[in-house]
């Protein structure tokens, strides 16, 4: 033997190496793919969360809005969560006076079973009830005047579960690490309408007065194609906090008049921190 290599088991040992290298690579390649799209588990349905957000245009302070999940019960399917949303007016405002409260049952899929929205604007009083009955193709509707004054009852036809105004804040939620832009189907004031968002798993850093830090959040934007409490209407972006709470930590909206500002201003979950970001 001179030394020269005869036969296939001689090579072995440079093919071996590049095959273990190869794999080494395709490894590390795969496991940084994974961790680019691992995200924090959703845990935005807690019973006892409550939210509590300024709004307000330019310098001025328009109102305060309460969200709080009042309890949670199993129904025959899954369990249901019971939403509540406070919208006031602050004292003062010019031009408007505005007090609105919405109650939601929300799925764990995160979907509306029922809608309860009571709006006093100036001296109007007005109030919406839904029934989301999805496995029937409709929705169920009730508005008038008064709790106990049924002005008009009207069915939609759908062909696929329906956000309301209150359960959609959930539902953005939870859908915040999607990585694609969705378009989700919302009745508001009684129509059948569209809200666009584009989840586009955007992290970032924000600041805001009730937090010392600056805050670790996914950024999104979006476009709604009706008109809501405070004009709302056409473009809005979101910054929610970077972690399985998915807290909404600021807002900015579109209104009819300019863009007002939604920032966090208190809030009670048990055990939720936010997350620092870098700043």
């Amino acid at each position: 033997m001179n030394g020269t290599v005869v036969d296939g088991w001689g090579r072995r040992p440079v093919w071996l190496l590049t095959l273990v290298i190869t794999c080494l690579v395709l490894f590390v390649a795969v496991q940084g793919r994974a961790q680019e799209r691992a995200v924090p588990p959703s845990r935005v349905l807690l019973e006892n969360e409550e939210l509590t957000y300024n709004v307000r245009y330019g310098f001025i302070n328009l109102g305060q809005v309460r969200v709080k999940i009042q309890s949670s019960w199993k129904d025959s399917t899954a369990r249901v969560y019971h939403g509540r949303g406070l919208i006031d007016s602050y004292r003062g405002v010019p031009f408007v006076t505005l007090h609105a409260v919405y109650e939601s049952v929300i799925d764990s899929a995160f979907f509306s079973r029922r809608f309860l929205g009571k709006l006093r604007q100036n001296d109007n009083a007005s109030f919406s009830r839904y029934l989301f009955e999805p496995d029937r193709s409709r929705v169920l509707m009730e508005v008038g005047e008064s709790d106990s004054t049924v002005a008009k009852r009207e069915t939609l036809a759908v062909q696929t579960p329906y956000q309301d105004g209150l359960s959609l804040f959930y539902f953005a939620r939870d859908h915040l690490f999607d990585g694609r832009s969705v378009n989700i189907p919302t009745i508001v004031n009684e129509k059948k309408v569209n809200t666009h968002i584009d989840f586009r798993n955007e992290q970032t850093s924000v600041e805001i007065d009730a937090i010392e830090y600056p805050v670790d959040v996914i950024h999104f934007e979006g476009t709604a194609d009706f008109v809501g409490l405070f004009g709302l209407t056409g473009d809005f972006e979101g910054w929610f906090s970077n972690d399985e709470a998915r807290i909404p930590i600021l807002a900015k909206l579109r209104v009819l008049i300019g863009s007002v500002t939604v920032e966090l201003m208190d809030w009670k979950r048990s055990g939720w921190t936010p997350p620092r970001g870098k700043g």
